[in-house]
């Protein structure tokens, strides 16, 4: 295998929304190395079910180019930009792609889950809770503790929930 010019490096190119599959295609066919990370998950149409698979990361998919050279990027249909800071082109660690790899390719059951970190405010999406929102206090891989507050009187609830069913608030 090639060893890649050390000016590659690893960026997620946003992408319109159901277009990830068109922009990794066309990014291979541009030459460029592109990731999309996906999993298998049930569709269901008026008339049948078929599993298919969807992004892992819906609206992301990943490219290794040379960030002076990103024009081709952004000329594919469905791309809306390449992840930026600063407005430079925000590099991924090869290493954070390759972990992403490795796990799609096992046999072993994952799921997307949100970015959520202890202290931050969370929002119930589904269940008895739906639309509540508290402040993570734990979470492990099935639970999440919230810590639901009366700020003006100074009193708090805390309540045990799905893990899946929180997102970032």
């Amino acid at each position: 295998m090639d060893r890649p010019a050390p000016n590659l490096q690893w960026y997620a190119v946003w992408v319109r929304s159901r277009h990830e599959q068109v922009v990794r295609e066309q990014l291979e066919r541009k030459h460029f190395e592109a990731f999309l990370p996906t999993m298998p998950r049930w569709s269901r149409w008026k008339d049948r079910k078929k599993k298919i698979d969807w992004p892992l990361f819906p609206g992301y998919c990943f490219a290794r180019f040379d960030a002076d050279d990103a024009l081709p990027v952004l000329k594919c249909t469905g791309v809306v930009n390449i992840v930026s800071f600063e407005g430079k082109p925000a590099s991924i660690p090869e290493i954070e792609l390759d972990s992403i790899r490795l796990l799609v390719g096992s046999e072993l059951q994952y799921d997307p889950c949100p970015l959520i970190h202890e202290g931050s405010m969370v929002e119930v999406m589904h269940g008895p809770l739906r639309g509540v929102i508290g402040r993570l206090m734990r979470k492990d891989a099935q639970h999440a503790r919230l810590v639901l507050s009366v700020d003006l009187i100074g009193q708090a609830v805390s309540v045990e929930v799905d893990a899946a069913d929180v997102r970032p608030y």
